[in-house]
């Protein structure tokens, strides 16, 4: 059958697998586990039968990884022609291993494993992953194996039964495989090695596999195709691999320019460096020009002092659309600083797209993660969707370093059985290598989300439970911040946006700031925490520059909640200020653009406390804005004893005290002033202890200390309730203002109550 090509899913790559849809395998006579020929322009290769992914039904589509790929010649939407084929099973196979790779032992047992099921033949370099560390310079990295002979002859699939034997000679030196001796090799690696760019890699591949392979099809549109393609975003997404793979894929020349490498001191030779890459790519086109951090040779020339970099941009911009034709050259671009770039390049016909290389989603991590852990000998308790849910913010490479990390601390467990003055390692020892649940656990302990790392806050410990009473608090921070992110498709059946913002108000010590870390950690995503004054800075612009890189963080990595505390020092109501230089002010505007401006707030929610609410400028106020004003009441007896219950559920407490009583007789605690009576409560206890037992015997008597009512009864003396009945309805009365909306006037009503 006539099939067309599609890349494999990332976790079914280097397995010799063809994933082939249903109806063709059907219409073919194969079933699964059967092996099939596939032929392309330029070779030849076996392998075993998968079905089909569902998408794929009735396609008439074949999806193999780049391996097979390459052995057939062929890319992704290219026809080849698929048959079954007659494959004998392996009686013995006889391997060489590459001259670094130094193992003492007998290795064909894990060789057998890894090669279980793949369709071999003589000659034929196979990439196998023995697992970790010892091995190679990266974990999981694959290890390329020569087929040095195979009995039978010809291709043979390797069974359980076969027999492996490992070759005297080094890989290097047996014949086959792959040409060698190009001066310039294209860099090894495939689509399958990318994850979660899906939409990405097919517009790039739209702008230069189509118009390297298909050049017929601009000339009959009568355009010029595309001639240069700009990958921006947050460092560690995949820009660098992507252009990679794309020229590895097309099999196109390519090459590349670290943008610092071409600057000389002597006057011109930067240009000419620029030049001589272009002209040799011109003479082996079709060829890619990959252009690394591009900012650092191409800043925008008004902003910059340096009379180099002012020649060097000018030269990169006549060479890419220049008088002279630029034939069949595309030029790549990367850079996480797509502003610092000179306009001039940002045209059409220069860099035709720009696409944006974003921070993944959780399917994105989770198919990173799938690359990054697919030659790992991992435990069955690992859960890798759960892993992709937790590590918001984590872009490509903090998923590979997480691997890494996890992978490390598998090898620390079998380190003291190395003896790392031998040369060899024993194969025994390599087959007791695994990854465990725990090693993950630990490694995701030691590594922030680098997008975040400026502003990352571990998201806190705390939970719902950690927090007495406010009940009716908790439901509505619930129903405006966790249910937009748990429920997107109820509130996009209803029409409805989610609340941009809340403003949480109440006197000191109700615990606003605590509630806030409740809810960042029930609503699973990213948390920035920003204290009000901290923004302010003596430099004019700076200060709003803040508040503006704060936001952008914040969309790049959504879902996140931004935590603004004690709000109403950054945010107080303009024209009252006259001596502080107007940076007040200029931080309320900004904060009032970024939360209702032009550009959109996805999935950001901004949570802010005060306890003077009536100092806050009415603009952030209004609908649209902070729009839920919730009021964190001074509790009463209910809550009053959950809170008791929370601050005293660890303690040793004696049976004479009851948490009835104590809520009762702390009319006008709140929350701060019950911690600070239990903690009282412990430490009079502690004191009584401590004077009545001889120091060598508290070890052996503290099982019986603890806290008595007369203990309680001391603390109560020494704390006293921090909130007047007076402050109490002043609260409450600004929190009847809110509910009822009067409009704001030059003289505020909320204000008004605290004058």
């Amino acid at each position: 059958m006539r099939l067309t090509v599609k890349p494999l899913k990332q976790k079914d790559a280097g397995r010799g697998l063809a994933a082939v849809d249903r109806r063709a395998m059907e219409e073919m006579g194969v079933e699964n586990g059967d092996y099939v020929v596939i032929e392309g322009s330029e070779g030849r290769a076996v392998a075993r039968v998968w079905p089909g992914y569902p998408e794929d039904d009735g396609r008439a589509v074949v999806r193999i990884d780049g391996q097979l790929r390459q052995e057939t010649g062929t890319g992704i939407d290219d026809s080849v022609e698929v048959e079954p084929a007659d494959v004998q099973p392996a009686s013995s196979i006889t391997v060489a291993l590459p001259q670094n790779l130094r193992v003492r032992g007998n290795v064909g047992p894990m060789i057998r494993q890894n090669l279980s099921g793949q369709a071999v033949a003589e000659g034929q370099t196979v990439p196998v992953s023995f697992g970790l560390g010892p091995l190679s310079s990266m974990q999981g990295q694959k290890i390329p194996l020569k087929i040095a002979s195979t009995e039978p002859s010809g291709t043979v699939v390797v069974t359980d039964s076969t027999e492996v034997n490992v070759s005297e000679q080094p890989a290097e030196q047996i014949a086959g495989g792959q040409p060698g001796g190009e001066e310039r090799q294209t860099p090894d690696v495939t689509y399958e090695d990318i994850g979660g760019l899906d939409d990405e890699l097919e517009q790039v591949r739209e702008m230069i596999e189509l118009p390297m392979r298909h050049p017929e099809l601009f000339q009959q549109l009568g355009i010029e195709p595309p001639k240069g393609v700009l990958l921006h975003g947050p460092p560690g997404t995949g820009k660098t691999l992507m252009a990679r793979a794309v020229a590895n894929e097309i099999d196109a020349y390519f090459t590349d320019i670290s943008g610092p490498e071409i600057m000389s001191k002597y006057y011109g030779e930067s240009e000419e460096q620029l030049r001589e890459v272009f002209e040799e790519a011109e003479e082996n086109a079709p060829a890619v020009v990959f252009i690394d951090e591009i900012d650092s040779i191409a800043p925008e020339r008004g902003e910059t002092s340096g009379d180099v970099e002012r020649r060097v941009v000018a030269q990169l911009l006549s060479l890419m659309d220049g008088l002279e034709e630029r034939g069949e050259v595309i030029v790549i671009g990367a850079t996480n600083r797509v502003d610092a770039l000179d306009p001039a390049l940002r045209r059409g016909g220069r860099f035709d797209r720009e696409i944006e290389v974003g921070v993944p989603d959780k399917d994105g991590r989770k198919e990173i993660l799938q690359v990054h852990t697919r030659g790992m000998p991992l435990t069955d308790d690992i859960d890798l969707d759960r892993y992709a849910e937790n590590t918001h913010g984590f872009v490509g490479a903090d998923l590979e370093q997480l691997s890494k990390e996890a992978a490390m601390n598998a090898l620390r467990r079998i380190r003291p059985e190395l003896d790392l003055e031998e040369d060899e390692i024993d194969a025994a020892t390599l087959e007791k290598l695994e990854v465990t649940e725990e090693d993950f656990k630990q490694a995701l302990k030691g590594i922030e989300p680098s997008a975040l790392r400026e502003v990352f806050v571990e998201v806190p410990d705390v939970t719902w439970d950690s927090v007495g009473g406010l009940e009716d608090t908790k439901e509505r921070l619930r129903e405006a911040i966790q249910w937009p992110l748990e429920y997107p498709e109820v509130f996009q059946q209803m029409d409805m946006q989610a609340a941009k913002g809340v403003l949480m108000y109440g006197p000191p010590g109700t615990g606003k700031t605590l509630l806030a870390k409740a809810i960042a950690n029930e609503a699973q995503s990213n948390f920035i925490s920003i204290k009000g004054p901290e923004l302010l800075n003596k430099y004019v612009g700076e200060s709003e520059k803040g508040v503006r890189e704060v936001f952008e963080k914040a969309r790049a990595n959504a879902p996140t909640v931004v935590f603004f505390d004690e709000i109403d020092s950054i945010a107080g109501e303009r024209g009252q200020h006259s001596g502080d230089s107007g940076v007040g002010e200029r931080v309320v505007s900004q904060l009032l653009t970024e939360l209702d401006g032009l550009e959109e707030l996805e999935d950001v929610v901004v949570i802010a406390t005060t306890n003077r609410p009536d100092l806050i400028d009415s603009a952030l106020l209004r609908p649209g804005r902070l729009d839920r004003h919730i009021h964190v009441p001074v509790p009463d007896e209910e809550a009053r004893r959950k809170i008791f219950e929370v601050h005293t559920r660890d303690k040793p407490l004696a049976d004479d005290i009851d948490l009835d009583d104590l809520a009762a007789r702390t009319e006008g605690y709140v929350g701060a002033d019950i911690e600070a009576v239990a903690r009282e409560a412990s430490m009079a206890a502690t004191r009584e202890f401590i004077h009545s037992v001889d120091p060598e015997d508290v070890d052996t008597s503290v099982g019986n200390v603890r806290v008595t009512a007369d203990h309680f009864e001391q603390a109560l003396k020494e704390v006293t309730p921090s909130v007047t009945e007076e402050t109490k309805e002043k609260y409450e009365e600004i929190e009847q203002q809110f509910d009822t909306a009067e409009p704001a006037t030059d003289e505020d009503a909320v204000g008004r109550t605290f004058h």
